[in-house]
């Protein structure tokens, strides 16, 4: 990994003001993908939308000389949501009855891969939180499995798997401790 250069983070608690800027990365990010039903800018905008209204949105963006290279976004996920009711095996009590975090997307502009830019958006983000969990749901076939390991390499640990949508390939779904 090089030394990341300078970026500036951002974070947002509300989708309106960064809502641009997120689907412009999105869309460098996933463009191998984009041609998938689940992967479309439109699909991925109506996901973004029902997310940020959902209670505890939160987005971390990383900017080098103002462009958005970077982001995350998470919401917070209770006892008896449907991210848990679709995981299976159903997962311990120990992780659903509090409030969790889930980090529903993070993603890297292509330049900005192996700088350690999306550890720093990831940190930032859950430095926020005051939840004990996060959780979130990879495809284990992305980058030939270098992205679920690089998620085990951040301490997250595998629970269960979950298809959210008939679109959807099947994903693992992996938690970590926030502290």
């Amino acid at each position: 990994m090089t030394t990341a250069p300078a970026i500036e983070l951002r974070t947002f608690t509300t989708l309106d003001a960064v809502r641009g800027d997120l689907l412009d990365v999105y869309a460098e990010v996933r463009a191998p993908l984009l041609h998938l039903p689940n992967y479309a800018i439109t699909a991925f905008g109506e996901r973004l939308d029902r997310h940020g209204a959902e209670p505890g949105f939160i987005a971390v963006l990383a900017y080098a000389d103002g462009q958005p290279i970077g982001y995350a976004y998470a919401n917070r996920i209770e006892h008896g949501d449907r991210y848990w009711q679709r995981t299976t095996p159903p997962p311990a009590d120990e992780y659903t009855q509090q409030p969790a975090v889930a980090l529903k997307e993070i993603g890297v502009r292509p330049a900005w891969r192996g700088t350690g830019s999306a550890r720093r958006i990831h940190d930032a983000l859950l430095r926020t939180r005051e939840e004990p969990y996060v959780t979130l749901m990879v495809n284990p076939a992305a980058g030939d499995g270098k992205v679920h390991a690089l998620y085990r390499s951040w301490g997250y640990e595998d629970i269960g798997q979950s298809q959210p949508s008939p679109a959807s390939p099947v994903l693992r779904v992996m938690i970590r401790a926030i502290r």
